[in-house]
């Protein structure tokens, strides 16, 4: 039996199903129930004639007659034989026999019998329980090749020039005679446009020529049947000029008999067939048409053919014969017509009509098909011929014309259908269309069989299916049941479905995969399933690499007597073992020494000029097959040039292969190395939909490679350039490649950087970093931007925007926490599921103020602030830290003068207590503390007052000497600016100096705290004294102030007092001698003068400069390390760490090393961090301590600024 048969139909699966199941949906058409030994043994099946004998038998007389009928069914059907319409009894004609198992009768005439006894019609009837086929009507004939009658030929005599047409007349036979024209040595006549055979078999001769003399012109007569040849008596001819003729006729009129005795003059062309100027000619549809014309004329007419009212069919018109012969293959009705041939030569020209009509037998339009239906089912069978005339059509039933047959109630005739309903399974039966006109008939046998069947599987089951990859598979699920049933493919071990657009389901159960990739691998079920049952089975697919010439060989033009090599590198896959084969100019390989060949090469030695050609590598493995060729051509030897060396010839030929969604195969040729061998190969790529011109790198392969599998993004039209390099440098970019567009997908990532933060108290702005064109995977790109309350139960809220990076979400209480994602989607579909961040909604000022804020004050500049901490809720937003705010009472004079001056000082964090440091001592301050956060302050606690103790005093404010004389000095001075208590007495020291800057003993003096003004007696004349001046309170001293005078030379004048550029209140005393002229003393000042023009310039460019004098220096260096800025490494600013909360402020000299007395630096203020600015956060979180509000520039007191200072003091210090 042969397998299942439908009807050739496909059906594409869309992808757009989900899930996709491919389904084979029933068909109401034709049926064989397949030869497949599962189904023979149980399943019943009327009778199908397999295998007959032709329509028009013609057998061989000397052999037996064989007349074939074989048949299927279940149960084996039994066949019976009629001849000229009756019954033909086998049993009894010893002569007949028929095959067991079989309806072919072996008639038995070689031993006796005649073939002609067995001539006539027979049909052959299968039959078993469920209907019976009947086979055509077969006519019987023995073939014939009866000889030529005897027949006395007489000899033929022309002129030169003559027409002449030689017959054959063949004997007829069965079947008809092949013609052909031979002499005695049986060789073939020569024929051209001038002699040639017609269709009849006769040989003309448009005019003949004195070389067509001959005496064995035979007609041959082959009978292919019975393989014999018959021959005509021969002819003879002799074809003589006009001179030999008269010599003839003068010798033999008695003997010969002459067409004529004249010249034979050019003529214009006649037909010899057919006669006249119009004929007909009959054909039947599908046969092939001949249609011939012969002329004769002298010269030689050419024969044209033309189709009157058409032209002649393109790929089915052939000329034979010297185009004396047209034919046309497969002819059509359309083809009948009008068929013109036109004779001509220069002399003229003739024309003859051949009017063709096609006819037709009958031919099928839709032959019967077996009808296999269950239970209840309806279905039809359809019997549609035509021909030319049109056929009739008759049905029959197990043989016996349907209008006789018994009646059958689910069945309804209808012209050229019958059709069933609610059938039962009594009913099955065979029925017979025949379709007949005048020019034959056509008969089928289609059976209608009533099965109910559950569904089968015939396919094996485990099938291995190993395919190339890129190329198409095909899963094979042959398969039956009644009712048909439908057919379910599914992938996977566990039963996923298949879901893509690449699938194509056959209507006998076939899955067809077009282009099979890697991930088609894997385990396919077959489902088919009916109202009875279901069956299944599993396939297994395996996807291979295809077989690649990765390098393939090269064009050699090599010099004779040198060596050539061709490279042939094969890659493969690792299952496969390829099989390597060389072939030259299509063939083997010289069996000769020279051309050896290892795994890649080809190598010839020794080239000659015969090992010229093409050569070619063959790569073959079990499932495919590739070759790649290249030319050798030998050239004369000639001097070799020296080697060029230079960077690469850019690569030339890419090309785009195995072109899937994510990936594709860029293959390209190498360009000339130029000696240098390439060491890699670099491939860039271009958007020219999202950034066109610009070149992105995309891979590096090395330079044996001439591949790469190139990862690619969805929705990029990507071209491709490579570059070759070697030692030399780096190519030229090659041509781009063909562009290519991947499809769409959606995206794969989401925006970064989402933020949620409110700018008001009542809204939430959500930025992001928007995707670029690149990573957007498809067109459409936008954002879910989806967010709802942390603490809440509410849904989340969504909406989806396009072209921005923010969304201002309105309406939020204020500060709560939001969880907040934003998603990509394009136009294919959504981006993975994104991360959810953290936001707060807009903040608003604090609304509580910090309670129970206490002070302790530490030391006379340091006091620590404790607070108890807002509620978290009352802050309304990012708790920044408490600020404390402090301020300092002022004098009712001083309050006159400017206004109060409030330093701030910002504690991070949740802290609840900080260090005031730099409070001025035996002073009143107020403080408050508020709540910071990032919309701002809120209240202030209630103002708290506190006093900080004495401390030691400042510097006096200014020191001078005046009034010097012979014996004393006055001093007078300024109280301390920065007093930090009551007073209780200044100290005054002094030292002489002698004039080896030796110092003398030191005096100390108390002097009342109410006095500005004393001088000191009984000093020496002329003589230096250096003196120390400070303050002490109850605490301690305070810093001293120092500096220098001498008494002077004459009381009464001030002669001792140096020039005022050199310094203020200098006063030096002299005796009362006039040393304006001594020597020495002249001497002296023009040394000290020119030493004091130095120090101006020194002092000078040191001032410029910004430099510090020797005792600023000094203090700098020792400064209290105590006063110092916050500490960073404990994270918290504006206070001591726990180590010196308690350590008291200690104070150092500030005296500036010009001798002038300024207003003391180092006042335990805050003024040297920024007074006037408020506190700030540095981007790492931490506080920079400065102090808001303006203070007004206090006036300059005693003579800081004014005095200039004194030459002698700087020599002093210069010493």
């Amino acid at each position: 039996m042969p397998p299942l048969k439908i009807m050739p139909k496909k059906k594409h699966l869309s992808a757009g199903r989900v899930p996709l199941i491919l389904f084979l949906c029933q068909m109401i058409g034709a049926l064989d129930v397949p030869l497949d030994p599962k189904l023979l043994d149980d399943l019943v099946q009327p009778p199908t004639i397999t295998q007959q004998s032709p329509k028009d038998y013609i057998v061989d007389p000397r052999e037996n007659i064989v007349i074939q009928c074989e048949a299927k069914g279940k149960p084996p059907p039994s066949f019976s034989w009629t001849r000229n319409g009756t019954h033909f009894d086998i049993d009894k004609d010893p002569l007949v026999t028929m095959k067991p198992g079989s309806g072919t009768l072996v008639i038995n005439i070689i031993t006796e019998g005649k073939a002609e006894t067995y001539e006539g019609v027979y049909q052959c009837t299968a039959r078993n329980e469920r209907g019976a086929a009947v086979s055509n009507n077969i006519v019987v004939r023995p073939s014939r090749s009866p000889l030529w009658t005897k027949e006395r030929l007489e000899p033929i005599t022309l002129r030169n020039g003559q027409s002449l047409v030689l017959p054959c007349r063949p004997p007829i036979g069965l079947p008809p005679a092949i013609i052909f024209w031979m002499d005695n040595s049986f060789q073939r006549l020569p024929q051209s446009e001038r002699v040639s055979q017609g269709l009849n078999g006769d040989l003309y001769f448009s005019n003949v020529l004195p070389e067509d003399t001959r005496e064995d012109y035979i007609c041959y007569a082959r009978f292919n049947h019975t393989q014999t040849i018959q021959q005509k008596q021969p002819i003879s001819l002799k074809v003589i000029s006009v001179d030999e003729l008269n010599d003839t006729i003068a010798a033999n009129l008695s003997d010969t008999e002459f067409y004529g005795a004249k010249p034979s003059k050019e003529r214009p062309p006649t037909f010899l067939t057919p006669e006249g100027n119009e004929s007909l000619k009959e054909e039947l549809r599908g046969n092939v048409l001949s249609l011939e014309c012969i002329a004769e004329g002298l010269p030689t007419p050419i024969i044209y053919w033309i189709k009157e009212d058409g032209t002649l069919p393109v790929n089915r018109t052939f000329y034979r014969n010297f185009k004396k012969t047209l034919q046309i293959t497969q002819v059509t009705e359309a083809d009948s017509g009008n068929y013109q041939c036109i004779a001509k030569n220069p002399l003229g020209a003739v024309h003859h009509t051949i009017a063709v009509t096609v006819k037709a037998a009958p031919y099928w339009i839709a032959a019967p098909q077996n009808l296999v239906l269950s239970p209840g089912e309806n279905g039809t069978l359809i019997c549609r011929a035509n021909g030319n005339p049109k056929p009739r059509i008759a049905w029959l039933t197990n043989g016996v014309p349907i209008e006789i047959a018994p009646e059958d109630p689910s069945r309804k005739i209808d012209g050229d259908t019958i059709i069933f309903s609610n059938v039962q399974e009594r009913l099955s039966a065979v029925y017979q269309c025949n379709a007949s006109n005048e020019y034959g008939y056509l008969l089928a046998n289609a059976f209608v069989n009533v099965l109910a069947e559950p569904p089968r599987i015939l396919t094996s089951a485990n099938i291995l299916y190993q395919v190339i990859a890129n190329r198409p598979a095909f899963l094979d699920c042959a398969f039956f049941g009644s009712p048909l049933p439908t057919i379910e493919w599914f992938k996977g071990t566990k039963g996923s479905a298949l879901h893509e657009d690449i699938y194509v389901l056959h209507d006998n159960g076939t899955l067809e995969i077009p282009v099979a990739q890697k991930d088609s691998t894997g385990t396919y079920t077959c489902v088919a399933r009916n109202k009875l049952g279901m069956a299944k089975n599993e396939v297994h697919l395996e996807i291979k690499d295809p077989t690649k010439i990765i390098k393939q060989p090269e064009h050699a033009v090599v010099q004779r007597g040198s060596k050539v090599s061709f490279e042939c590198k094969v890659k493969h896959d690792h299952t496969l073992i390829p099989t390597i084969v060389w072939l030259k100019d299509h063939g083997e390989l010289p069996n000769e020494e020279r051309f050896s060949v290892d795994k890649d090469h080809l190598v010839v030695t020794d080239v000659s000029d015969d090992d010229g050609g093409t050569y070619t590598c063959a790569a073959n493995t079990t499932l495919d097959r590739v070759s790649a060729s290249a030319v050798l051509r030998v050239v004369a030897p000639t001097p070799t040039p020296a080697p060029i060396y230079d960077v690469p010839n850019p690569p030339f030929d890419l090309e785009l292969t195995n072109q899937l969604d994510k990936s594709v195969q860029l293959t390209w040729t190498p360009g000339d190395d130029n000696n240098s061998p390439i060491t890699k190969f670099i491939i860039e790529y271009e958007d020219a939909m999202h950034e066109a011109g610009v070149w992105h790198h995309q891979a590096e392969v090395s330079g044996t490679q001439t591949t790469a599998q190139l990862k690619l993004s969805p929705y990029v039209n990507y071209s491709f350039r490579v570059m070759a390099e070697n030692n030399i440098g780096r190519s030229v970019p090659s041509e781009a490649s063909e562009q290519y567009l991947t499809k769409a997908a959606e995206p794969d990532q989401n925006p970064t950087a989402v933020e949620g933060l409110g700018t008001e108290p009542d809204n939430l702005v959500i930025t992001w970093k928007p995707l670029n064109g690149f990573e957007s995977n498809g067109p459409g790109l936008q954002y879910k931007v989806s967010w709802r309350q942390k603490d809440g139960d509410d849904e989340w809220t969504s909406v989806v925007v396009a072209n921005v990076s923010k969304y201002i979400v309105s309406g939020t209480p204020t500060f709560v926490p939001y969880l907040i994602k934003v998603q990509a989607l394009n136009d294919v579909g959504f981006a993975p599921e994104p991360a959810v961040v953290m936001g707060h909604s807009g903040e608003d000022l604090p609304m509580v103020a910090p309670g129970n804020v206490r002070v302790n004050v530490v030391n006379s500049t340091l006091a620590e602030v404790h607070w108890d901490p807002v509620p978290l809720k009352s802050v309304r937003g990012h708790l920044q830290g408490y600020r404390i705010y402090y301020w300092k009472v002022q004098s009712s004079s001083k309050r006159n003068r400017r206004h109060i001056e409030k330093k701030i000082l910002t504690f991070q964090g949740s802290k609840t207590h900080g260090m005031l440091p730099g409070l001025q001592p035996y002073s009143h301050y107020f403080l408050n503390v508020r709540v910071v956060n990032g919309k701002g302050e809120g209240p202030a606690s209630s103002d708290r007052g506190f006093h900080t103790p004495e401390g030691v005093p400042s510097a006096p404010s200014s020191l001078k000497i005046v009034n010097p004389t012979l014996d004393s000095l006055t001093l007078e001075w300024d109280p301390p600016s920065h007093p930090n208590g009551v007073l209780t007495e200044y100290t005054l020291k002094y030292q002489p100096i002698n004039s080896t800057h030796e110092l003398g003993p030191l005096v100390d003096l108390k002097i009342p705290a109410n006095k500005t003004r004393w001088t000191l007696k009984n000093l020496n004349f002329s003589t230096r004294y250096k003196f120390y001046f400070y303050a002490q309170t109850s605490v301690g001293s305070g810093s001293q102030i120092t500096e220098e005078a001498i008494t002077t030379v004459d009381e009464g004048k001030m002669a001792g007092i140096l020039p005022p550029d050199v310094g203020a209140g200098k006063a030096m005393a002299s005796r009362q001698v006039d040393i304006a002229t001594q020597g020495w003393f002249i001497g002296l000042m023009c040394a000290v003068a020119l030493l004091i023009l130095i120090l101006l310039i020194v002092c000078f460019v040191r001032r410029n400069k910004g430099g510090k004098y020797p005792v600023k220096e000094k203090e700098d260096a020792h400064a209290d390390p105590e006063i110092q800025p916050m500490k960073e490494d404990d994270g918290t600013f504006g206070e001591y760490s726990d180590a010196e909360d308690h350590k008291p402020l200690k104070k150092g000299s500030r005296t500036p090393s010009d001798r002038t007395v300024k207003k003391e630096d180092s006042d335990d203020s805050l003024v040297d961090y920024g007074e006037g600015v408020n506190g700030q956060f540095n981007e790492d979180g931490s506080f920079i301590g400065q102090y808001s509000g303006k203070k007004e520039k206090e006036p300059a007191e005693g003579n800081e600024s004014s005095e200039a200072p004194s030459p002698v003091n700087a020599m002093n210090s210069f010493v």
